[in-house]
């Protein structure tokens, strides 16, 4: 199973672009910051990535405040010629 679930903050926007099958595309660079415990321990886990929103999804998506920490669901995929990850976002929750 592919599905990642994250709260995070917009910390880029790129202008909407279109797929080759017409789509709108939103490119995005997501921060997320939190506190985890793991090994009984609590953790601060910070991290940025980078992601895109196809289809429906980008109207809201592009309505977002940079201030706002929505929830965003989706998967994870390769980026082109396998250079890192990108989360492609198919849900958004407050």
């Amino acid at each position: 199973m592919n599905r990642l679930v994250l709260q995070a903050q917009i910390l880029e926007r790129a202008a909407i672009r279109y797929t080759p099958a017409g789509l709108p595309a939103l490119d995005l660079m997501l921060r997320h910051e939190s506190f985890v415990d793991e090994a009984g321990t609590r953790r601060k886990v910070s991290l940025e990535i980078k992601a895109v929103a196809i289809g429906d999804i980008v109207k809201r998506v592009q309505g977002l405040g940079l201030t706002e920490s929505p929830v965003f669901t989706g998967f994870l995929s390769a980026q082109k010629q396998g250079r890192g990850t990108v989360f492609h976002i198919t849900g958004l929750s407050d």
